[in-house]
């Protein structure tokens, strides 16, 4: 590990906003690893401001437009603009691993490869740039953490403070409901949400709900009753993750499933109860507290998520009706995740058997 490089790239154009938060650890060992280097990072947005605030990465660069093309024409932009000395990608379509290992830079384009079906996405990451020598033993346990500007943390502090004084609810700790994810089959019944909303509320917790942040990939859920809790104010991902750092100040846990925003939460320094269904959280969990909806499910495919017959169309095999995983995870359940969660924020609770 004694080589040295002056030139980055990280190349992440799968799409999503926990896509790139799973690559975060990554981004940051590499920096570590090489200070003086000049880290770019070519990413989507509305993933990259989080990175523009970010002093470990230099530059952010996005794709110009949203047709076909766009991301391949972008790592053709980002090589013509500075030759890296290491370049890494998630990113496997559109011949752009080829791109890279063309620019005669040492490239790490094969980070998906062989993975186990209990290893974490982001930790398997790690493992394999470490065994390119890339980063060091101390790399393989650091969580995905977003910085956050002073100013953020304030006016999230502001936010929730307000919003308690608002609602004058007792002292229970807070609890902020994602209702929704970027896929149909990954959404929890809205009943649910607002079963468990008025459950909480009962309680005397604070519920609160993700509005889509700066055009992102989710909804609230809505119905003749309303969203099933007190909105947080609209604002982009950074003005989120200082809302979801004042909650974690407050002991309180963000509830959501598979989806940008709860990781985001968790990278925020916030338990989570992560609500988990076609996707395996042996290997996408957040790290909180994991709940796996239907367990044995014959279709369920760890390493091959997109193979599934229910994953683009939720078309569910088993339930006419819906993701037969996400209704598995029953209120009661989840209400007692959330119990725990809060009552002992600093432990990792195993919840007992379905």
């Amino acid at each position: 590990m004694a080589d040295r490089r002056a030139e980055i790239l990280v190349v992440d154009l799968l799409g999503g906003i926990g896509d790139l938060l799973m690559l975060l650890p990554s981004i940051h060992g590499l920096a570590r690893r090489d200070p003086d280097a000049r880290l770019r990072v070519l990413t989507h947005d509305p993933g990259a401001g989080l990175l523009r605030v970010d002093p470990a990465v230099a530059e952010v660069r996005t794709p110009r437009h949203g047709r076909p093309g766009a991301e391949r024409a972008a790592v053709v932009e980002a090589l013509a603009a500075r030759r890296p000395d290491l370049a890494v990608t998630t990113t496997r379509y559109d011949g752009i691993p080829d791109l890279l290992l063309a620019s005669g830079a040492r490239c790490v384009t094969d980070l998906w490869r062989r993975p186990p079906p209990d290893e974490p996405v982001g930790a398997r990451y790690l493992r394999l740039l470490h065994a390119e020598g890339l980063l060091t033993r101390a790399d393989l346990d650091a969580p995905a953490r977003v910085h956050l500007p002073a100013s953020a943390r304030a006016a999230g502090e502001d936010t929730v403070d307000g919003l308690v004084a608002a609602t004058r609810r007792p002292a229970a700790a807070p609890v902020v409901l994602v209702t929704d994810a970027g896929m149909a089959v990954k959404r929890w019944p809205d009943h649910s949400w607002h079963a468990l909303a008025g459950r909480l509320a009962a309680l005397g917790h604070l519920v609160l709900t993700v509005r889509s942040p700066g055009g992102d990939e989710h909804r609230a859920v809505g119905g003749e009753d309303g969203p099933p809790g007190v909105p947080l104010p609209p604002g982009d991902l950074t003005t989120l993750a200082g809302q979801f750092a004042a909650v974690a100040r407050r002991g309180g846990v963000v509830v959501g499933p598979d989806t940008g925003p709860l990781r985001l939460a968790a990278a925020a320094g916030a338990v989570t109860v992560g609500l988990f269904g076609p996707t395996d959280a042996r290997r996408y969990g957040v790290g909180g507290v994991d709940l796996q909806g239907l367990p044995a499910c014959p279709h369920r495919r760890a390493t091959a998520i997109t193979e599934q017959p229910c994953w683009w169309e939720a078309r569910c095999p088993l339930d006419a009706t819906g993701p037969a995983c996400m209704a598995d995870l029953g209120v009661n359940r989840v209400t007692a995740a959330v119990r725990a969660a809060t009552r002992h924020p600093a432990l990792v609770w195993r919840p007992p058997p379905a």
